[in-house]
């Protein structure tokens, strides 16, 4: 007779294989921008977005949090569950609200005249059980005193600059159509008066004499 624990332990191992086949258990994606520019005193949008396995439920709960320093501690900027309840924080009283919609999948928040101090890691946390927690969605802002170029706008400006040649060779193009037809005609008109003077020439010569075609008996 096998021993109890060599008993025990069969039906635990297939447990085990039968979870392995299984694959990875399915967990919360969420997904962010990773860095933003804003412009100081005005508002910005933070941007999360997420998607689960899961149908979203009562439960599902957005935590936003702010982290000035790598070493520094996270601080409470926003949390969500069913509603809103932003953090009575000195930093964010009154400039944070809610901007998402959970059945939309979207977490975002907007913050509002922001400044220099709110440079630093926002992090947006969404958990909707049973979904066990994934990759916490990272925004770093960045408060300028003065919009520099992006990428974007570089890409625009050339797109811009891209169109505005391609106007200005169409516009060139007729022009130069318009003028060349222009000289054409110039050309007919000038040579139709030396036409009409050859052929008025012609006819002069081809007209008979005065007493000729008369016939003499």
């Amino acid at each position: 007779m096998a021993p109890l624990a060599s008993r025990r332990a069969g039906p635990a191992a297939a447990w085990r294989f039968f979870l392995l086949a299984l694959g990875p258990v399915a967990a919360m994606e969420t997904f962010t921008p990773g860095t933003l520019e804003a412009l100081n005193g005005t508002d910005v949008r933070l941007k999360c977005t997420f998607r689960s396995p899961e149908p979203v439920g009562p439960k599902l709960a957005v935590s936003w949090y702010f982290q000035s320093e790598p070493k520094e501690p996270l601080e409470m900027v926003l949390f969500y569950n069913q509603q809103a309840y932003p953090s009575n924080s000195a930093r964010f009283l009154g400039r944070i609200t809610w901007d998402g919609n959970v059945h939309r999948d979207d977490a975002s928040v907007m913050l509002h005249n922001v400044s220099t101090k709110d440079n630093g890691t926002f992090q947006c946390h969404v958990k909707n059980p049973p979904d066990v927690d994934g990759v916490v969605g990272e925004i770093q802002l960045s408060v300028v005193l003065k919009r520099s170029f992006s990428e974007v706008h570089i890409l625009v400006l050339t797109i811009g600059i891209s169109c505005a040649a391609m106007v200005i060779l169409v516009v060139v193009v007729v022009i130069w159509r318009h003028w060349r037809r222009t000289q054409q005609d110039k050309t007919r008109e000038v040579g139709r008066p030396e036409e009409l003077k050859l052929k008025e020439g012609g006819e002069e010569n081809e007209a008979p004499l005065p007493g000729e075609g008369t016939h003499r008996s």
